[in-house]
């Protein structure tokens, strides 16, 4: 854990729920946040178009556990990394990196190899996510440490 972040004592799981790059679709992440926060998490939704850089900025401010990032533009294989590059910068690898959207199943693979703790796919039950989030995130677990997840459509 870096030195910024405190640990838990019981208190709620912090998520970033963020929209990166320029995709414009906001509602899965809206679903998502809204699941979380009925799950008793603290959610901060940061709304649509925001960069890699106010994700992870976000996230410190906010003393965030976890980052869940929605992507559907296809430009997952870029943003995800960035992301994880901008916490390890920032010695804050601690905050887990979980995301979804329209990620084959070849690219979900390669991003949990490179640290994103797991992907959710288009129709995956917000009660599968947000049980993940909470078994996974601000325990004894770290985005190292989390079972690899893909939720699947079928």
């Amino acid at each position: 854990m870096s030195a910024s972040r405190a640990p838990h004592n019981g208190a709620p799981v912090r998520v970033v729920v963020a929209k990166v790059g320029l995709d414009g679709h906001d509602r899965g992440a809206k679903v998502v946040a809204r699941a979380l926060r009925d799950a008793g998490m603290e959610v901060i939704y940061t709304g649509l178009h925001n960069s890699p850089e106010q994700v992870v900025a976000t996230a410190l401010a906010e003393d965030a556990d976890a980052i869940g990032l929605s992507i559907l533009s296809g430009a997952h294989m870029t943003l995800f990394p960035r992301v994880l590059r901008l916490l390890d910068e920032a010695d804050a690898r601690d905050i887990v990196v979980f995301g979804g959207g329209i990620i084959p199943d070849e690219d979900a693979k390669a991003l949990r190899e490179a640290g994103v703790a797991a992907t959710f796919g288009p129709g995956a039950s917000t009660q599968v996510i947000a049980e993940w989030v909470a078994e996974h995130v601000g325990g004894t677990e770290t985005g190292d440490a989390a079972r690899e997840h893909t939720a699947s459509t079928s």
